[in-house]
């Protein structure tokens, strides 16, 4: 008979099956009777509901007794008294108060445009998102007030499901270096919290953090963004075949190739030898003009420094003063 009337008088209002993805939980027994107690845990908020309606909200974890602990607090059910075979109607719903931590990525290529390829650049993108729950009346409203209990994987879709285009637009802001986003992610992944935040806002729901990893191009792409960082010489297209030569050399790739190797190692080097010519003009015509020699005037013939005979320096007179030889 006494274990009879225990189960019928009382109960404990926890979250039963806890789940460290899952977002809220609704207690399912929503009649509650007297001697219950409600157990709240470590990162958890208890609400009080009535038709709908927010009655208290708890967030102190630690056991507590519903009658002369929690009641006393409720908005419009301070004064109930539990009848015999009664107990008090309501839900209570369990909340996860912690930030959540989801990761992301691109399941397709975004075709960002891109100056040059008609079709876009194809990018990828990963990285991590956080969220947490911070308007109860929201919650409750949008999403609480249908549905028992709520996971992360439906925020998650919820956010993919319009990540590809937030990436789109914000990668396409003006001044973006296309072959270095990853210098930008900071700047594109704010843009994108701030939209993600808007969304979710009315769900009672805030992004708390946005984040990109990395940013991935096609393989010929990648190839050749690694290849000039690692030279430090992006732009710098004459630097590039210096090192192509140089690294050609130190490998052996051009030492005993026969004629064809030898063929593009000339080559190779009269290119840069040419290069280098044209770099020195340049420089000597835009720094200090070179000294140069008078030209000797119209009718004038230049004088010999060396006699053409006998090969004697000459000095200043007209004939060559070892053999004779007219010098003009």
């Amino acid at each position: 008979m006494m274990s009879f009337f225990r189960n019928q008088f009382a109960n404990v209002v926890e979250w039963q099956e806890f789940r460290d993805d899952m977002i809220f939980y609704k207690w399912k027994n929503n009649e509650i009777k007297k001697g219950s107690k409600l157990i709240i845990r470590p990162g958890q908020d208890a609400i009080f509901l009535n038709n709908g309606k927010i009655e208290g909200v708890f967030h102190d974890e630690g056991e507590y007794d519903i009658e002369s602990q929690i009641i006393p607090f409720l908005s419009t059910l301070k004064g109930f008294k539990f009848g015999f075979n009664s107990g008090m109607r309501v839900e209570v719903l369990f909340v996860n108060t912690k930030d959540f931590v989801v990761k992301w990525g691109t399941k397709n290529a975004i075709n960002i445009p891109a100056p040059g390829l008609p079709g876009g650049m194809p990018i990828r993108a990963n990285g991590t998102f956080t969220f947490k729950v911070h308007d109860y009346v929201a919650l409750i409203d949008k999403i609480a007030g249908v549905r028992d209990q709520y996971v992360v994987e439906d925020i998650k879709i919820r956010i993919t499901s319009v990540l590809d285009g937030l990436l789109m637009k914000w990668i396409s802001q003006e001044g973006k270096d296309m072959f270095n986003l990853q210098a930008n992610s900071f700047e594109i992944a704010k843009g994108i919290q701030e939209d993600l935040d808007m969304q979710l806002m009315e769900s009672g729901m805030t992004i708390t953090g946005f984040h990109i990893m990395s940013f991935n191009y096609p393989k010929e792409i990648q190839d050749m963004i690694t290849k000039n960082a690692s030279h430090g010489m992006v732009g710098n297209v004459d630097r590039y075949q210096q090192i192509s030569l140089t690294n050609a050399m130190a490998s052996g790739k051009m030492n005993g190739g026969g004629a064809a190797s030898d063929m593009a190692g000339m080559m190779m080097g009269m290119n840069i030898a040419n290069q280098m010519m044209d770099k020195m003009k340049q420089s000597s015509g835009n720094g200090e003009k070179a000294q140069t020699q008078p030209q000797p005037k119209e009718g004038e013939q230049k004088r010999a420094n060396f006699c053409p005979n006998c090969g004697t320096k000459t000095g200043e007179g007209n004939f060559c003063s070892n053999c004779g030889q007219k010098l003009i």
